[in-house]
């Protein structure tokens, strides 16, 4: 039976990229070039700003924006990493997420420059959310932090932690989190934590965790893949978009 739903899922993807409406968008931070992904059903439609894995900015993104644009929803599909830069190798993985984990501000500096090349494409509507998946549910935290003014910002098993000196002062949208209580690699130790700052600053926020769900249990075709889960969590997510841009 799993391997039934698993092949369903890849024939959808197959199909959902052959009947692919968005584009590639090329831009510039800093002199260097990176290539993300704008699925647009409608210029003033609200925005979701998607943040990758530690993998880049990957099939599993365009498939989530085209998702989304079905929905009615223009998507960004941001790149952290630079144009062409999708590592395989875990050592790069390391590398790539680590220098921006050490260097905070470059990976704010990104994030707002995904959001200005989806703005200079086009977009009119004032309305946005970002989300991410893991490496970028903790980039979409970090979003958070920094007082960017978006509405909400979600987390497919993010990592959880704040980092030394940061706070939630400055924050101004709602937050979803959406995580695997099975997730070895951010505790339910971290979840927990990160409630009780939120609830300290009084940031509005929903925590919701998925029984047997690991890390990275939204990937498609993957070992760590979990179809109830996934179910769930995207459907909230889609209803949170709908409430948040009400």
């Amino acid at each position: 039976m799993r391997s039934l739903l698993v092949l369903l899922l890849l024939l959808c993807t197959a199909t959902l990229s052959a009947a692919a409406t968005g584009k590639k968008v090329v831009y510039s931070v800093n002199g260097t070039s990176y290539e993300g992904y704008l699925a647009s059903p409608s210029a003033a439609a609200p925005l979701v700003l998607l943040i990758h894995d530690w993998d880049g900015l990957t099939d599993y993104e365009i498939k989530r924006a085209e998702m989304l644009a079905q929905l009615g929803y223009n998507a960004f599909a941001v790149d952290l990493f630079g144009a062409g830069i999708r590592p395989t190798a875990m050592d790069d993985r390391k590398r790539l997420t680590g220098e921006l984990y050490q260097n905070r501000e470059k990976m704010r500096t990104l994030l707002d420059a995904g959001l200005n090349a989806a703005r200079e494409n086009g977009l009119t509507g004032d309305k946005v959310v970002a989300a991410g998946y893991c490496f970028g549910g903790a980039a979409v935290l970090e979003m958070a932090r920094s007082g960017a003014d978006l509405l909400g910002f979600v987390t497919f098993h993010g990592g959880l932690t704040t980092p030394e000196g940061q706070n939630y002062g400055k924050t101004r949208g709602q937050i979803l989190v959406l995580h695997g209580t099975a997730d070895e690699s951010v505790s339910m130790q971290d979840f927990a934590l990160l409630a009780q700052e939120l609830e300290k600053n009084r940031i509005r926020h929903e925590m919701i965790s998925y029984s047997g769900a690991p890390h990275a249990f939204t990937v498609f075709g993957s070992d760590r893949y979990r179809e109830d889960a996934d179910r769930k969590s995207w459907r909230r997510f889609t209803e949170f978009l709908a409430d948040t841009f009400k």
